[in-house]
């Protein structure tokens, strides 16, 4: 691939790099784990609404005047550029936690004779300096988007290079693979699929919740929609549309790509084992009985690089959003989206440390943020579904209509998943 497109990619690789984190890794862990190759078709279909929410956000952003909450602001008023801005910020920051955590996660497995003490203290030593570097940075780094873009490139080629090295070892059953995608099924018997239900022993049962959270982690409507900062941030103009297509097909390709490279080392080594996988560290442990060491090493530089890379970027996408919906700043370099993005960083450091030093899972804030998912995505993708089809675009021809298509679909798509959450809260609240 010429040196040039390669220097040219950009915006998308950095959405990429914050949507398969640690929650990512374990979602196609477990999908592989428990189905097999029978879920690839649903990560295509993520795949490909990615790539269309992406681009369609990358042409908003060239084709408006200004960005997407300002342009909220302006045509519908600062009340749903706030609730849009604030409500992305909201949900970075409950689940910025989860990044803390996957770093421990990636160097766990070589700390499984430490006691536990030890490893607590080693742990809260790793995320108070982790954060407190990440926030320097953030503040003595000058044209922030630069650096930041390289970064990501680097910890996507780790990401590639691990989870590559891990499938060599796989050596998967490419006919059962070919046969995952061409042919479409879901878990469970059609009368259990529609909602979550609780059984008689009070357990809720939901056949389809590993596919959904396949899914929800790889179509990100909130990663589509920061596409329109970075394309921004980047300089492009109307100039670079194909150069913006192109950017979200390669960058989302190369995100699936590394998804279901997870996903089909776990359908090839762990399907029918019977484990139960309670973090992206328990796919690594269960991968050297298999592979040897030498695997599980590769397979927690992944974990490693997705901690990292969704660390800073997700911080980010919070803090500037909320900044724009509150109509005070827009930017990566902007002092606004810095100090909101080190309170983001703040609030998943917290977290995570009261979670590693009580043993205790915070559960009202992962209720919380499930409950912000459901007000977020909706609102997100009908954002960017309005914007797309206002009367001044639509005279422009600016947004294709299968793009347009795409937006309706995602929304459709995203309405369902925040209805089968709600029903799920709601059962495990009234438990």
């Amino acid at each position: 691939m010429p040196r040039n497109f390669l220097r040219s990619l950009g915006p998308t690789i950095i959405v990429a790099s914050v949507v398969l984190g640690p929650g990512s890794i374990l979602s196609a862990s477990k999908s592989g784990q428990l189905f097999g190759y029978d879920m690839v078709w649903v990560l295509t279909l993520a795949i490909g609404l990615m790539i269309g929410m992406t681009a369609l956000s990358a042409r908003l952003a060239v084709f408006l005047d200004n960005t997407l909450c300002t342009e909220l602001a302006q045509r519908s008023g600062r009340f749903l550029a706030c609730l849009t801005g604030g409500t992305i910020f909201l949900i970075a920051a409950c689940f910025q936690f989860g990044n803390n955590l996957g770093i421990l996660a990636a160097i766990e497995p070589f700390f499984d004779d430490a006691q536990p003490e030890t490893f607590k203290n080693l742990g809260t030593g790793v995320i108070i300096i982790l954060n407190a570097v990440v926030i320097i940075a953030v503040y003595m780094l000058r044209s922030l988007y630069k650096p930041v873009e390289l970064a990501m490139k680097v910890m996507v080629g780790l990401m590639l290079l691990a989870f590559a090295g891990n499938l060599f070892f796989a050596q998967p059953d490419l006919i059962a693979l070919v046969k995952g995608l061409i042919t479409p099924s879901l878990p469970g018997e059609w009368n259990e699929l529609a909602l979550p239900k609780k059984s008689l022993e009070g357990n809720i049962v939901d056949p389809l919740g590993p596919v959904t959270a396949l899914f929800a982690t790889t179509f990100s409507v909130g990663g589509a929609f920061y596409q329109s900062y970075l394309v921004r941030q980047k300089g492009w103009t109307r100039e670079h549309l194909r150069q913006g297509f192109i950017d979200s097909a390669v960058g989302i390709l190369v995100l699936g790509t590394m998804t279901l490279m997870i996903l089909v080392t776990a359908a090839t080594v762990l399907h029918g084992s019977g484990v139960v996988l309670k973090s992206a560290a328990d796919v690594a442990r269960q991968l050297e009985p298999a592979f040897g060491s030498g695997a599980k090493a590769l397979f927690c530089l992944g974990i490693l690089a997705g901690a990292l890379s969704s660390f800073l970027v997700n911080a980010m996408t919070g803090g500037s959003l909320l900044a724009d919906g509150l109509g005070v700043g827009k930017y990566l370099d902007d002092a606004p989206v810095k100090h909101f993005t080190a309170i983001g960083l703040l609030m998943g450091m917290g977290v995570a440390l009261y979670t590693l030093r009580s043993g205790e899972r915070p559960f009202e804030l992962i209720i919380l943020a499930q409950t912000l998912t459901i007000l977020g995505l909706p609102l997100v993708a009908g954002a960017m579904l309005w914007l797309a089809t206002r009367a001044d675009l639509r005279s422009q021809k600016a947004i294709p209509s299968w793009m347009v298509n795409i937006a309706w679909l995602s929304f459709v798509i995203v309405i369902l998943l925040a209805i089968r959450t709600a029903v799920r809260i709601y059962l495990t609240l009234s438990g």
